[in-house]
């Protein structure tokens, strides 16, 4: 009988370390993460308009409570004037010259959604415009949406504030002025 000694055995000091860096890896890792499918007019009159159409789709590995989908437009588009449609309640806002639109639904792993966006052209628009649109996302626990009022728990200025991790999945389309 050994009195007084602690047996513990011994590990080695890699394994300690592989554990920890993949603990924090998965704890990186988003809740949701999307697939971008981005189609856009390739050439436009200035004055005219720009059509846009992002398909996001929800690859898991759980589902996306809080996502936005939208994004930066080129700077010769009015963003007074950009028309959009989408599933029904679907709310969008500026902010700068991003618009993100604000779906109500939680999108389940393997589901996917589709806005298109109408933009129109300042007459004084000209070269290659390029805008960046996709989804934002938040890693936020499942009952973010409150069912009775019809909109998110939290704002998205309040989740960026909280320190709630997010995640961008953007592409790039451009479109060429013609006159």
């Amino acid at each position: 009988m050994i009195a007084g000694a602690l047996v513990v055995p011994s590990l080695p000091a890699s394994a300690t370390t592989t554990t920890v860096a993949q603990t924090q890896k998965v704890l990186d890792d988003p809740f949701a993460v999307f697939d971008i499918n981005l189609k856009a007019s390739k050439t436009a009159k200035a004055g005219g308009h720009i059509k846009y159409s992002i398909t996001a789709t929800n690859t898991g590995p759980f589902s996306a409570d809080a996502w936005f989908v939208g994004g930066q437009f080129p700077k010769g588009v009015d963003l007074r004037k950009i028309r959009y449609s989408g599933p029904k309640g679907t709310q969008c806002f500026l902010d700068g010259r991003a618009l993100y639109c604000s779906v109500p639904y939680i999108l389940e792993k393997d589901d996917w959604v589709r806005l298109t966006f109408d933009a129109k052209l300042k007459k004084s628009a000209k070269g290659t415009q390029k805008a960046v649109l996709g989804v934002v996302t938040y890693d936020v626990q499942q009952g973010m949406w409150d069912q009775e009022k019809g909109t998110w728990a939290l704002a998205q200025e309040e989740m960026e504030r909280l320190g709630i991790p997010e995640h961008g999945y953007a592409k790039t389309a451009k479109t060429k002025i013609v006159r």
